[in-house]
This record gives C-alpha cells, sequence and structure tokens, in this order.
C-alpha cells in the first residue's frame, strides 16, 4: 500500500471529524436547542414571548414578571456559598498522605492561579438553568516571555455556551465522559481576529445548534473547532539493570526530557537488557475550520480529554442523552403568567369610567366643553334638543352608556392556579423568607434542610464533574510537574500558603535515596465530599461545638472547641481573627502546620527558650545545679566503691605473699634440720652432749619497789 502524504492524511482527518461532528449534532441538536432555549427564557429580557405567543400578543402588551430567575439564582447562591473541592486519596489505603496532601495544595493553587472559580461559576450556572455547562483544564507556559523558563502551569479555564459549542462521541455513555473518545469544543471568533492569526479567507465550522430570534444584532463572527482525539501510541520502555541486580525501566519520553540520562546510567554501572514495546493511550489536539485542519498541536498533557462536562438533570430515552435544568418545567407556567398579566394590564388600561353615547346633533357646538369637563369640572354641560317625528322638540338625555371592563372570574382562579404550579416547580424559597425570629435553631435547620434538598440533585451532579477535573489534572500534573527542584505555591485547606519542592532527594530509613514529592509516580483516588448546600451549615457546626462546650470539664478541650467554634463562624472581616485562633491551635498541635508554620513555630520556640522569665532561670539553675551535686555524690561514692576493692584486692596480695613466705621459711628449716642429721650420723659419738643453745631471753624490766 502506497505511503500517504501528510498533507493528505490531514485532508481526510478533517473529512473523517466533519462527517462525525455532523452525526453527533443531529442526534443531540433537539435537545441542546431546548438548554439553549431555556437559558435565554430565564436570563435574557424579552425572550420568554419567544416563539407563537409572542406572535399572538404581537398587538398587544407584553409584561414579564420573571419568577424563574429568583429560584435559579437561589441555588447558585447555595453552592457558592459552599464550594466544593477535590480531596486526593491513596488506592490501597495506605496511611502515607503526605504526597496526597501535596496534590491537594497544588490543585489549589491552580484553581487560584487561574481564576477557575469563573470557570465553574459559569459551568453550574449553565448546567442548573439550561441542562449542560463545561469547563477546560489545559496547560501553559509559567512566563511566556522568558525564553529559558520552559516549565507549565495547569490552568482551568470557562467554556461559554457549552450547550451549543461541547460535543463528544455518541459511544461515550458516562455522565463524566470519561469512556469518551472523542471531543469537540467549538469557539467563536471575530473575522478580523481569524485572518490576523491565519490569514486566509475564514470558512466557518457548521454549528446548527443557534437561537437569535430576539437579538437585534449579533456580531459577525467564524466558528473554529477543537478536535480532541484518544489514541493508542506505541512506545519503547527501555529496561536497565543495576550493579545490586534490580531493573528499572525509562521510557523514550524520559530520555528526550533528559539528554544526560543515558550518560548517567552507563556512569553508574547500569546496563541495557531489553527492551519492550508498551502500548499508551495519548490525546491529540486539533485545530480546524469548515475547509481545512488549521494546525495540529500534537499530543497533549495526560491521557485524559481535558473537557469537563455539568449536567443539571440528565438520562438517557431511546438511546440519545437527555438533560434538562431548573427552567424548563416551568416554563409553561411562566408563560401563563405573563400571559395573564399582560391581559389585566389591558384591560385595566381601558376606562373604568361610563361614558354617555349621544346623538351627534345633540353635542354639536358643545364637544368641548364635553372633552375639558374632566380638566376644568364644570359645573353644567350642555346639550341640543332632540325633534321627534312630528317636528316638535324633546329633551332627551343619553342614547345610552359604555360599560367598563369586567376580569372573567375564569381568570381570577387561574392566575392562582398558576402560581401555585410555579411554586410546586421551583420549590417554595418563600416559607424559608416568612420564618420568625423566636423559633429554634434546629427548627431553622430543618426549614433550610427541605429547601436544600430540592436542589440537592444540581449539587450532586456537580460534584462528578469536579471529581472528573481531579482526575483529569492529576493525569497532566503526572506529564507536567516532574522537574528536580522546582518550588512550588500550595493552599491550604483554610487558604494557607506554603512551598513545597518538587523531585527532592531524601534519605530513607534503609538508606537508600528516594525522590520526595514525585508526581509521576502519583497514583490517588479522587474523593468529593458533598452535604446539604444551605450556608447554615457551618453555623450548624458552630452550634454543635458551642454545645459540646457547655457539657465540657476539661480546659484545654473546651479551649479547643472555642477556637473550632470561631474559626467556622462566617462574617465579614472575620479573616484575621481566623488567623489568630488557627494559630492558638497549631501551639495546642490541634491543626497539622504548613512548612513555613513549623519553621515559624521553632523559631518562637527558640525565642521563647532565650527570653525566659529570670525566676524559671534561677529555677533552671538551680535544678540543673543539684543534678550536678548528684552526679558528684555518685560519683564520690563509685570512687570510694572502687578504692575499697582496691585495698581489698591488696590486702589478698599481701595474705598471699605471707603464706609464700611462710611456706618457704618452713622449707628452709626442714632442709637444715635434714643437713643437720645427716652430719650428726657421720660424726663421732661424744661422751659428755653438748648442751643446746636456746636463744637468749629479752631481760625483765625491775620490779616496782626494787
Amino acid at each position: 500500500m502506497a505511503r500517504i502524504s501528510k498533507d493528505q492524511y490531514l485532508a481526510n482527518l478533517h473529512a473523517e471529524a466533519l462527517k462525525e461532528f455532523d452525526d453527533i449534532q443531529s442526534a443531540l441538536r433537539d435537545e441542546r436547542l431546548q438548554c439553549l432555549q431555556d437559558r435565554r427564557f430565564y436570563s435574557i429580557a424579552g425572550a420568554q414571548w419567544e416563539g407563537p405567543l409572542g406572535e399572538q400578543f404581537e398587538n398587544k402588551p407584553k409584561f414579564e414578571v420573571n419568577k424563574i430567575a429568583s429560584a435559579v439564582l437561589r441555588i447558585i447562591s447555595e453552592y457558592r456559598s459552599n464550594r466544593v473541592t477535590v480531596d486526593f486519596v491513596s488506592k490501597d489505603g495506605s496511611k502515607d498522605v503526605k504526597l496526597a496532601d501535596v496534590c491537594d495544595g497544588l490543585f489549589r493553587a491552580d484553581e487560584m492561579d487561574s481564576c477557575a472559580e469563573e470557570a465553574y461559576d459559569n459551568a453550574f450556572e449553565e448546567a442548573v438553568a439550561g441542562g449542560f455547562g463545561a469547563f477546560r483544564l489545559r496547560t501553559e507556559w509559567e512566563d511566556e516571555y522568558d525564553e529559558d523558563n520552559d516549565r507549565q502551569r495547569i490552568r482551568i479555564e470557562p467554556i461559554f455556551d457549552a450547550d451549543s459549542s461541547v460535543f463528544f462521541d455518541l459511544n461515550a455513555k458516562r455522565q463524566d465522559k470519561a469512556d469518551a473518545t472523542r471531543c469537540f469544543v467549538i469557539t467563536a471568533v471575530t473575522r478580523a481576529a481569524y485572518q490576523a492569526e491565519w490569514g486566509d479567507d475564514p470558512a466557518s465550522w457548521p454549528k446548527e445548534v443557534y437561537q437569535t430570534e430576539f437579538d437585534w444584532l449579533t456580531p459577525d463572527v467564524v466558528y473554529i473547532a477543537e478536535y480532541y482525539r484518544v489514541e493508542d501510541v506505541k512506545e519503547t520502555i527501555r529496561i536497565y539493570q543495576n550493579l545490586d541486580g534490580t531493573e528499572d525501566r525509562y521510557s523514550e519520553m524520559d530520555f528526550e526530557s533528559d539528554p544526560e540520562l543515558e550518560r548517567t546510567l552507563e556512569a553508574i554501572g547500569s546496563v541495557e537488557v531489553r527492551q519492550k514495546k508498551v502500548k499508551r493511550r495519548k490525546v491529540r489536539k486539533y485545530l480546524m475550520n469548515g475547509a481545512r485542519i488549521l494546525e495540529d498541536l500534537g499530543h497533549i498533557a495526560g491521557k485524559c480529554i481535558p473537557i469537563v462536562p455539568v449536567y443539571g438533570k440528565r438520562w438517557y430515552i431511546d438511546n440519545v442523552e437527555r438533560c434538562m435544568g431548573h427552567v424548563r418545567l416551568a416554563k409553561d407556567a411562566q408563560r401563563l403568567a405573563n400571559m395573564q398579566r399582560s391581559k389585566l394590564g389591558e384591560i385595566a388600561a381601558l376606562s373604568s369610567i361610563e361614558k354617555p353615547i349621544f346623538l351627534p346633533e345633540q353635542v354639536a357646538g358643545h364637544q368641548l366643553m364635553w372633552s375639558e369637563d374632566n380638566l376644568r369640572n364644570y359645573p353644567y354641560l350642555l346639550l341640543n334638543p332632540v325633534t321627534d317625528q312630528n317636528g316638535n322638540q324633546a329633551a332627551t338625555g343619553p342614547v345610552g352608556y359604555t360599560k367598563p371592563p369586567v376580569v372573567p372570574p375564569a381568570m381570577e382562579a387561574l392566575l392562582t392556579v398558576t402560581e401555585k404550579d410555579m411554586q410546586d416547580v421551583l420549590g417554595n424559597q418563600q416559607q424559608a423568607d416568612k420564618m420568625v425570629s423566636n423559633i429554634s435553631g434546629k427548627a431553622v435547620e430543618l426549614i433550610q434542610q427541605r429547601v436544600d434538598m430540592q436542589s440537592f440533585i444540581y449539587i450532586s451532579n456537580w460534584s462528578k464533574a469536579v471529581k472528573r477535573c481531579g482526575e483529569v489534572w492529576l493525569e497532566m500534573a503526572r506529564d507536567v510537574y516532574v522537574e528536580k527542584g522546582r518550588k512550588m505555591k500550595m493552599v491550604g485547606s483554610q487558604d494557607e500558603v506554603d512551598t513545597v519542592e518538587l523531585m527532592r532527594p531524601m534519605m530513607t530509613e534503609t538508606g537508600e535515596v528516594e525522590m520526595e514529592n514525585d508526581l509521576s509516580k502519583a497514583t490517588f483516588d479522587v474523593n468529593v465530599d458533598v452535604g446539604p448546600s444551605s450556608s447554615s451549615k457551618r453555623q450548624a457546626t458552630v452550634r454543635a461545638l458551642m454545645n459540646m462546650i457547655a457539657i465540657t470539664q476539661d480546659p484545654e478541650i473546651s479551649q479547643v472547641l472555642q477556637s473550632m467554634a470561631i474559626m467556622n463562624m462566617e462574617g465579614e472581616g472575620i479573616s484575621d481573627v481566623r488567623d489568630f485562633f488557627r494559630q492558638r491551635l497549631l501551639k495546642l498541635g490541634v491543626v497539622k502546620p504548613t512548612q513555613d508554620e513549623a519553621q515559624q513555630l521553632a523559631m518562637e520556640a527558640m525565642q521563647a527558650a532565650q527570653q525566659q522569665d529570670p525566676n524559671a532561670i534561677f529555677l533552671q539553675a538551680a535544678a540543673e545545679e543539684a543534678i550536678a551535686k548528684a552526679a558528684r555524690a555518685r560519683a564520690d561514692t563509685v570512687k570510694t566503691v572502687a578504692d575499697a576493692e582496691l585495698s581489698r584486692a591488696k590486702t589478698v596480695e599481701t595474705l598471699a605473699k605471707v603464706d609464700m613466705d611462710t611456706t618457704q621459711q618452713a622449707l628452709d628449716t626442714a632442709r637444715a634440720i635434714n643437713d643437720l642429721s645427716l652430719a650428726a650420723t657421720r660424726a663421732p659419738v661424744s661422751l659428755a652432749p653438748t648442751p643446746p643453745q636456746f636463744p637468749a631471753a629479752p631481760a625483765q624490766p625491775p620490779m616496782m619497789g626494787e
């Protein structure tokens, strides 16, 4: 088979994408058009009269009392007062959550830096009003004007008019579209901006979902499409064996990102033992108009399509994805109420005074008087006499009187029914405003909870979108946040700012060197905590803490509970007070400190040690002196015992020497006696024996009196 050129390949790809988009848009056009109409219905003045009803009242008053908007804004306000965010947790349930906390902090920092609240708020409002919204994640250069800075950051951005501009492939059935392999995002640009960017004549991407019936002027724009395509890419994995026998795997991307990697492996003695072909899931992005592919943007970070859909209410019927928001079911009741109010206004505009009806000859010459009577209040009015059939003049009054308009009884009853229908569909949020001031806090919570449950489905579906956002962000971060020694900002759960260093080498307990904060190895589940969406959630927490304080006997626990209660209070200018009590809880060891806070606590401890009270210093010195004396006494005791042991040893040695001397003396004496005996046997016998020689006795001292 002959190889085709790149231009021909892109042309075939464009034709395939165009046909696929036509199939998707044709299947979803009616549903998405209703979503767009619902958003216009509640947000644009006059849009509630679009369609056949407006044609019927073309030359009549058209009043609007928009009650749907207040219901939608209530749900949006409840969502904004209780933001939902992600929490990364380990897949295997391990207790080491340090890397998960790092991911939490980096995610919140990206949200803060990219103004993600705008993206979230826009998507949620479109989902609540129309039924479908979306936002995107993308990577951008940290400083695009710095040539040496090749680091990237993840940004969260809004997608406007998502119901008419975001389309996933028809095989994607999951609500978060994690199973999608294709996605189209249509963006509108002005013709001048298009020509300045690409230079050719604009050929707009086909878009059929639009509604401009009530708009007198719309901008002249060109539609271009972002085309995301999931591909299975074959990649070579090179396996190296280390000196200790362990094996490490490196991908082609590792060698591309680090040109010195192969030389480093050779220097440490690692040897390539084999290679393996594997498949990787990657996403390729194209930019195209109606005629051609404008740009091939290559593979993007991560393996997920970075478009996050948000649904109000969603279901499948007849294999077609259907969705709606809070507006659709209340549209007919709102139209009926507008029509009735307009009719009442028309009736009220008519005169309510009975006007007399005269013959022309009766008022001839007196027309001015009759027309100015309401202004001048004449004491009397004149009429001309009327002649009868016989020519005789007859003083007659008005021929008749006009009747004032009367409100039909059916309309009055219908107004009451319409109001009740709207309350049943939108929720009777007015009841929460009628609470008297002396009811208990528990009753307030029950009333607010009942109102919250009417909108909980929107918060629940929003939580699924936020969870998907966390999954997409983590996959992108595994590819983007991998620079060694890169320092990045982190944001804590209480908006405290901290710093983290990525890929920092550290020594383990076994003596091995590992990389700390290595996001390339971050594999976490994403958890989202969803509860009642009312603004009284924090107030309920404060009340619960105050009740615990009342029954707590331990002063330290009471102090902790008081600090937690103040940290959960809401109010203007309370942030400084929250910071104070956070520092208080940090010193008590209740709140986990950030890296900067830990350093600050260490410095405060050193300063406190250097600036102690004189009495405390004296007591500490006295205690140290007592300890020193005790140690000296112990040393003297040990020395005394040692001396005693030495004396004992010398005594034993002396006794041993005495015994040896006595034994030697006895042996010498025995030897001498033996020698004398031998000599006596050899010598002649003497008849006069020699008397024995005894040692002289010592002189006796004289007795007293001698």
